[in-house]
């Protein structure tokens, strides 16, 4: 299983990374990609795939939560900071509205920007899209040349928006914790999505599946995510782990 989402990198796992990575092999991932989020967490990143050589790949990006009116200072700094450390995607890049709308335009015209770079460096993009489809697609439509592959991570929208977001391009969905939880709609989309354009991802330390919810998420959770899926799809675990690790290496091109 490859965990195609997590921030182990960040201070909630200073006290025991060594000790995570440890359970998350015990458990059966292989590999695990780390999303950026600002210029601040770009050193954390690199450090934590250079302790782990083989082992993690990053993305590197401004997170929508981070945009502000200094956001294009903030790119221009991050920009060269990709050809430096050759990251697997630019991300987690998208468009966040949930509790702040202040810099709408400002995170379309960042998420703009970044998507062009994932056509300059001939890399995926990972999106973050929270009460913003509607926005990023607007951003898409008017790219202006074919979009990048990408994956849209932690998606927890409807059938109709699967199909939304399928017109704009070859995409992958990153599904995790949310869809083991009990009001959680993202079972359902499942049949839509289909194993052959699904990822698995933990989103760790945050969205701890059933039987952990409420406490700290970490890799070595992905096989709950991967069983409930199994279960809900009537396939073996096995099925669902060889399709996503398939999926992770294509769009992420990862040596394994």
């Amino acid at each position: 299983m490859i965990d195609s989402h997590s921030h182990i990198y960040c201070r909630d796992f200073n006290d025991d990374r060594d000790q995570a990575i440890a359970r998350a092999q015990e458990a059966g991932v292989r590999h695990i990609v780390l999303p950026n989020e600002n210029l601040e967490s770009v050193q954390q990143v690199v450090a934590t795939r250079d302790a782990y050589p083989g082992y993690i790949s990053i993305a590197l990006g401004l997170h929508p939560e981070d945009v502000d009116g200094d956001y294009e200072r903030q790119l221009a700094a991050m920009r060269p900071l990709l050809d430096k450390y050759q990251p697997v995607a630019v991300g987690e890049i998208g468009i966040d509205l949930y509790w702040d709308a202040t810099w709408r335009e400002q995170q379309m015209e960042a998420l703009d920007t970044q998507l062009h770079w994932c056509k300059e460096l001939d890399i995926p993009f990972i999106i973050h899209c929270r009460e913003a489809l509607d926005e990023i697609l607007s951003v898409m439509d008017n790219f202006g040349e074919p979009l990048p592959p990408g994956v849209f991570h932690s998606f927890t929208g409807t059938p109709e928006e699967v199909e939304k977001v399928r017109q704009r391009g070859d995409f992958y969905f990153g599904v995790n914790g949310i869809v083991t939880f009990k009001k959680s709609n993202v079972k359902d989309i499942l049949p839509v999505v289909g194993l052959d354009r699904l990822l698995l991802e933990t989103d760790s330390p945050y969205l701890a599946p059933v039987p952990h919810r409420g406490k700290r998420n970490e890799s070595s959770f992905i096989p709950y995510i991967c069983n409930f899926i199994a279960e809900s799809m009537e396939i073996a675990p096995e099925d669902v782990s060889k399709a996503t690790d398939r999926n992770a290496i294509k769009l992420f091109k990862l040596d394994l």
